[in-house]
């Protein structure tokens, strides 16, 4: 039998290439990865010049995409372009690991500066580990945000006063979330309703500090609330709304003091748009198709608060 010794040495004989040449894979893909968001980020500025051409004021004729789940980047710039903003900040909850996000083109694209906010510690860790994250001003902040802690967080890291954007897509308490928000002053607001609800219904699922989409209700369809309640919480925080993006997610909300007189207002009836997409689940957890008055019926059966 060999020693050791030499056992070794022939180990780290062969094994010494393998490694290099998996090191080099892994510099080329981050080469690849990082080149990949260069021309995201370049594609997502040559749509910005070209509808900055659109004289169109209707939200969707304005959409397009680079870091947003849908529309939402081609929206946010249109009113950029509408509307005074003196202070470029922004403030996103539950991004996930900003993948996906409402703010990371403004962050990237219009150098603004802003704090993210998410539940999930690994995926603060990520967006941490991110180059973007080194080149620009953003803070990263581990929180399961609640009504009770959402103004100390905001004080905390330096937010007071006038922002720039506020959005929250956190698939539960959006409502009561916004509702008490105190501490910032946003320009724009973007924030997530349940399409389910339909037009007319004013309701929100009632605030639990826990809440968890996927604990609700079997069918993870049991969460946030209606259009037209976030129109009420909306009206009665100086807010006009907008119009909504045209897969049915996010609501647009504009503070009336900066809300010029071409952009129309809306009201929930007038601006609703029905979502396409579907994510309800069966008893076993499979996905599966409802119609929407199936799910109205569904979400009706379960506690609701309405909102006057």
């Amino acid at each position: 039998m060999l020693p050791f010794k030499v056992l070794k040495a022939l180990r780290d004989k062969l094994l010494s290439p393998l490694s290099a040449y998996l090191q080099r894979l892994e510099d080329h893909q981050f080469v690849i990865e990082r080149r990949l968001e260069y021309v995201q980020e370049a594609l997502g500025r040559i749509e910005a010049r070209q509808a900055s051409d659109l004289n169109d004021l209707e939200l969707f004729k304005n959409e397009y995409r680079v870091f947003s789940q849908w529309g939402e980047d081609g929206i946010i710039q249109f009113l950029l372009r509408q509307l005074d903003i003196r202070e470029k900040i922004f403030v996103e909850f539950g991004v996930e690991d900003y993948t996906e996000s409402n703010t990371r083109f403004l962050l990237v694209n219009n150098n603004w500066s802003g704090l993210v906010i998410d539940g999930d510690t690994e995926n603060i860790r990520r967006i941490k580990t991110q180059r973007y994250y080194w080149l620009y001003n953003l803070k990263a902040v581990h929180c399961f945000v609640t009504r009770e802690n959402i103004n100390k967080i905001l004080e905390e890291n330096g937010l007071v006063g006038e922002i720039g954007l506020l959005s929250i897509d956190i698939d539960g308490n959006d409502y009561w979330i916004w509702e008490a928000v105190q501490n910032i002053n946003p320009a724009i607001v973007i924030v997530e309703y349940n399409h389910r609800f339909g037009s007319n219904l004013s309701v929100t699922v009632p605030y639990d500090e826990a809440f968890d989409r996927t604990k609700a209700h079997y069918s993870m369809i049991y969460y946030g609330a209606s259009l037209k309640a976030m129109c009420l919480l909306g009206k009665r925080k100086g807010y006009a709304f907008v119009g909504c993006n045209s897969n049915g997610v996010n609501a647009f909300f504009v503070r009336r003091d900066l809300k010029p007189d071409v952009m129309k207002e809306l009201s929930a009836e007038e601006g609703y748009v029905a979502g396409q997409f579907c994510d309800a689940r069966d008893q076993n957890a499979n996905l599966t198709k409802l119609s929407r008055d199936e799910e109205q019926l569904l979400l009706t059966s379960l506690p609701l608060v309405e909102i006057e």
